[in-house]
């Protein structure tokens, strides 16, 4: 990505990744969990993998709820018992698919090589759509798991807080390069810019291929005073 107009990769991207992702620290949903150890065998890796996209399929099509282990378990084609040999509960898979989320988001390219910075801009958008896209139906779980889960609810309000911040430190990168304006407020609109890619999660517009482009073009006419070049 460059500056304005210069070399296809410049110094500055959106946000470097590593300027604040310590600070920021991804919250980690698994930390009080008593996992089950990764299995060594390839064949126990490829069934547990198997369970966590059958429970998000699932969890897409008939919410958290109305999902059983033993749904899970049939999608999977794994007995029942197999399903506790990687998860102590539907909770604790639903967890690891949440966190599975944080993760992916925080390894997408902040700073793609781009012909100029809108393009740039949109090619992060479109890898971070595209990452929560494949974990729609865990979101929807999540969010209504969370309504009778404090625990959860909490948690939930640590994400954003963490997503809310990246955005806001990627966004405050931005405003270091030449035609950015001094006049906004960072924070505010960071924090209303994640509101509005939590709210897309999962949902139909969300697949549009017009959307990352639209999105990119809000957060360049906000921060910058000229038109892309």
């Amino acid at each position: 990505m460059k500056r304005r107009r210069g070399s296809a990769r410049p110094r500055n991207g959106i946000a470097p990744q590593s300027a604040h992702a310590g600070q920021l620290g991804r919250p980690n949903l698994l930390a009080n969990e008593e996992l089950a150890p990764t299995p060594a065998q390839r064949r126990s890796r490829i069934k547990r993998e198997r369970l966590l996209r059958a429970a998000v399929g699932l969890f897409g099509r008939k919410g958290y709820e109305a999902t059983s282990i033993s749904d899970i378990a049939r999608a999977a084609g794994v007995a029942v018992g197999g399903f506790y040999q990687h998860f102590v509960s539907k909770r604790q898979l639903l967890l690891i698919l949440i966190n599975e989320l944080l993760q992916k988001l925080e390894q997408v390219d902040m700073e793609p090589a781009a012909p100029d910075l809108q393009t740039a801009i949109e090619k992060v958008l479109s890898a971070g759509l595209a990452t929560d896209l494949a974990y729609a139906g865990a979101y929807r779980a999540w969010k209504e798991a969370m309504l009778s889960d404090p625990e959860l609810a909490r948690l939930d309000r640590r994400i954003r807080s963490w997503t809310a911040g990246r955005l806001c430190a990627s966004f405050r990168e931005l405003r270091r390069l030449p035609g950015a304006r001094s006049d906004v407020d960072v924070m505010l609109f960071a924090t209303a810019m994640d509101g509005l890619f939590w709210s897309l999660l999962g949902s139909k517009i969300q697949t549009h291929p017009e959307l990352a482009r639209m999105l990119s073009d809000i957060i360049y006419r906000y921060l910058f005073r000229d038109s892309p070049g």
